[in-house]
């Protein structure tokens, strides 16, 4: 009798052994009944897509894109650009790239004065003595020359950061963070790209920054 009870209920258990597509098995029930509704086929329509890790790393849109709406004086297109930078400046300075975390030029470079200018036109953006040393892979800067540089909110991903730009051509920078606790007079991270950079080590002394934030 025992026997015949095992016998009984082992044979339903081993026809619902799942197949190899679980969202697909048809001895559900309720999938029988109305396939649409299968718990496994809601989890597939509803699973994000992720992106591609470089893109936590540039901004959200194209150059023409973002400052579009905004009239830098530097009004130059982006044939004129590239007569005049190389192909990685562009890809940065105009298509808001970013170079690799400890490759760029000016990551460990700490002068004690000079100008940082734009790669792009040469405008004058942070002097030597903005710079610290944040550990972050790209040069940091605590402060920049006033009316040099200018903020745009970025939100792509859902996460929120603030794009800085040369004020006179529009090139991207990089970003500026807040609130990390570096111990400098404004508790900001300029994080910029070494190639949007140029430094000029003689026009430290002519240039105007800050007068109360230069001492790091």
């Amino acid at each position: 009798m025992r026997s015949q009870v095992f016998r009984t209920f082992s044979l339903p258990i081993r026809h619902r052994i799942p197949v190899r597509n679980p969202i697909s098995y048809p001895h559900s029930t309720a999938a029988r009944k109305n396939p649409r509704s299968s718990p496994g086929t809601k989890a597939l329509k509803a699973a994000p897509t992720i992106p591609f890790f470089g893109s936590f790393f540039s901004s959200s849109s194209p150059s023409n894109e973002t400052t579009g709406n905004m009239s830098y004086p530097d009004q130059r297109s982006n044939d004129q650009w590239r007569a005049v930078l190389n192909p990685e400046q562009f890809r940065i300075l105009r298509e808001k790239g970013t170079e690799r975390p400890g490759t760029g030029e000016y990551d460990s470079h700490y002068p004690t004065q000079g100008v940082y200018n734009c790669a792009g036109c040469d405008t004058p953006l942070y002097k030597a003595d903005h710079k610290f040393k944040s550990g972050c892979g790209w040069p940091a800067y605590f402060d920049s020359i006033p009316g040099a540089v200018t903020r745009h909110v970025d939100n792509t991903f859902g996460m929120k950061r603030t794009e800085i730009v040369c004020s006179n051509c529009g090139g991207h920078l990089g970003h500026v963070f807040e609130g990390e606790g570096y111990p400098t007079p404004t508790d900001e991270r300029h994080c910029v790209n070494s190639i949007s950079l140029r430094f000029t080590e003689d026009k430290g002394a002519s240039t105007e920054g800050s007068a109360g934030k230069s001492k790091a």
